[in-house]
């Protein structure tokens, strides 16, 4: 199982990110400070850190220094959206740079955009008795391959790399179809009751009153 590390010392930011990724399928550690990070990163192997800028005991960009010779990619979690800081996070080696606040589906996205880098997720993913193959883009069901239109696998997709997690309509067609949502559009409804249907989730997606769909899984 992929480990991140979640440097953050504000603690409600830290348990929603640690929630969210834990749900999403990752084992999660949380340091408060940079001194307790570094300790940790002395006796554990992690697949991401996760690193506040402004932190008590030693700041981002001390700990970064320590972590460059580990070869352990880093994103950047801030408030500061000062573009220097962001060259600066970026030029010591960071592999991103979130500034706060931000969406968790953001979050997510990013982290899986650094893992794949990386090559550290795995192609395959098996949830809510389904098989998905990534790489081939094939949906199976027991031995049974399901056939899915383009829009329908990366609308399942986004489900299946994001259980649990509230998606909101527009945040779904942003993903899916690469546009602005438009108020009262019912693209995003049909394709969700066909794919769920196509692969058997009419009870895994559940609708959330004007909002859009979450994956119980």
């Amino acid at each position: 199982m992929i480990k991140i590390l979640i440097v953050e010392d504000e603690k409600p930011i830290s348990n929603l990110i640690r929630l969210s990724l834990t749900k999403a399928g990752y084992s999660c550690c949380c340091a408060y400070d940079g001194i307790a990070a570094a300790d940790i990163l002395e006796k554990e192997f992690f697949d991401l850190v996760l690193l506040d800028v402004m932190l008590p005991g030693a700041d981002g960009f001390e700990l970064m220094e320590y972590i460059k010779p580990l070869e352990i990619p880093v994103i950047f979690l801030t408030a500061k959206n000062a573009v220097t800081d962001r060259v600066k996070g970026l030029k010591m080696g960071a592999e991103d740079y979130i500034v706060k606040p931000f969406e968790i589906i953001e979050l997510l996205a990013r982290v899986e955009v650094v893992l794949r880098r990386y090559n550290k997720l795995n192609d395959i993913i098996r949830i809510c008795g389904l098989y998905i193959d990534t790489k081939s883009m094939v949906v199976k069901r027991g031995d049974e391959e399901i056939q899915l239109t383009n829009k329908e696998y990366e609308l399942l997709l986004l489900f299946a790399q994001n259980p649990g997690i509230a998606l909101y309509r527009e945040t779904i067609y942003e993903r899916v179809w690469g546009g602005e949502y438009l108020s009262g559009s019912r693209t995003v409804d049909l394709h969700v009751q066909r794919m769920r249907k196509k692969v058997g989730w009419e009870d895994n997606i559940v609708a959330i009153h004007k909002v859009g769909y979450r994956l119980e899984a």
